[in-house]
């Protein structure tokens, strides 16, 4: 295997909802406006989707309200093990240069999974900080936690843990960039954990 079997392009949402069910930690498919595969000869292995942030302030508030509309989460990230050396870092960067610009990319490291965030920072994405931890009504495994519904458990409570927070500006103006409202931080170290998600892809081929 080398690089050169290697490439990024847009695929369809349907091509990453398996991937986002059986092989993210989440378990649960996000807004995604956009979504990307690492392709190996015909065969996907790995996916990332961008979204529209679940919450309008976070949107707001990266760089205020008239840049608002500008901002998209990173919201998943997949790739299959034993890929060719810093495949992650290939796979993230190209897919960035694929997106419309300009945007405000916001993405998590959550430290309930024990990550740091490493790809991020290998990619220069900006650190902003530690979210804080919060409770949130319990609305059952495959839901976020602010989607409360009849059938949430409002008596329960449910973690929401501290998450790493980095920002990427996708050719954005000097002006966009001069409006961040979160102080830019030394990148964070430590430990990183790695969660087995191995089951199998039964769509992974992609027609050329």
């Amino acid at each position: 295997m080398k690089w050169s079997d290697y490439y990024v392009r847009q695929i369809p949402n349907n091509h990453v909802k398996e991937w986002l069910m059986k092989r993210h930690y989440a378990h649960r498919i996000p807004s995604i406006s956009f979504a990307f595969g690492l392709i190996d000869k015909h065969n996907i292995i790995g996916i990332c989707t961008f979204g529209i942030p679940a919450s309008p302030s976070l949107c707001r508030g990266i760089c205020g309200e008239q840049y608002k509309d500008f901002v998209l989460e990173l919201n998943r990230f997949c790739i299959e093990d034993n890929t060719f050396p810093n495949s992650a870092s290939f796979f993230l960067g190209r897919s960035i240069k694929l997106l419309p610009y300009p945007r405000i990319l916001v993405s998590y490291a959550d430290t309930g999974q024990g990550h740091i965030g490493y790809i991020y920072q290998a990619t220069n994405w900006l650190y902003t900080g530690l979210t804080k931890e919060r409770t949130d009504i319990f609305t059952g495994e495959i839901k976020h936690s602010r989607h409360y519904d009849k059938n949430s458990d409002y008596s329960k409570r449910q973690i929401r843990t501290a998450k790493h927070r980095y920002i990427c500006f996708h050719k954005c103006s000097k002006e966009i960039i001069k409006a961040l409202n979160y102080p830019i931080l030394p990148y964070p170290k430590g430990d990183t954990a790695r969660y087995k998600a191995d089951l199998p892809i039964t769509k992974q081929g992609i027609l050329m």
